[in-house]
């Protein structure tokens, strides 16, 4: 089986998670600075089969858009331009970085480790994947 990719997509930086093979753990792979999304996924594609996307959907409570949701479909966007073959499907984020945020708490991280905003976006994305597997069974 071919593995889902998961996208905690920023205006500076990405997170990016994917599955195992048999698509049953989410685990956090990196996190990419945002202007490397498409030549980062360019490469990770060439060596490993990747069968979905699932990005990152900002929406306020009342749902509607974020100051950040355009950002998320212009990515949504290049990625059907660049990867016409791959489905994309978006996922609600909301919450997702203060879980990651107190996931990191729970792990023991020091305070210093807790602001690095690559991890925090790099959980986010696991977060997302995670949720994402649980919800389709």
């Amino acid at each position: 089986m071919a593995r889902i990719l998961s996208i905690d997509y920023g205006g500076k930086r990405t997170g990016i998670a994917v599955t195992d093979p048999l698509q049953l753990i989410a685990t956090g792979l990196t996190t990419i600075e945002t202007r490397n999304f498409i030549p980062f996924l360019r490469d990770y594609c060439s060596r490993e089969p990747v069968e979905k996307f699932i990005i990152g959907m900002p929406l306020n409570m009342d749902d509607t858009p974020t100051h950040a949701t355009p950002l998320v479909e212009q990515a949504l966007r290049q990625l059907q331009k660049h990867f016409p073959k791959i489905p994309v499907e978006t996922v609600d984020e909301r919450y997702t970085s203060k879980m990651a945020k107190d996931a990191m708490l729970q792990m023991g991280l020091r305070k210093k480790q807790r602001r690095d905003k690559k991890l925090v976006d790099e959980i986010a994305a696991t977060i997302l994947l995670q949720e994402y597997l649980e919800r389709r069974g």
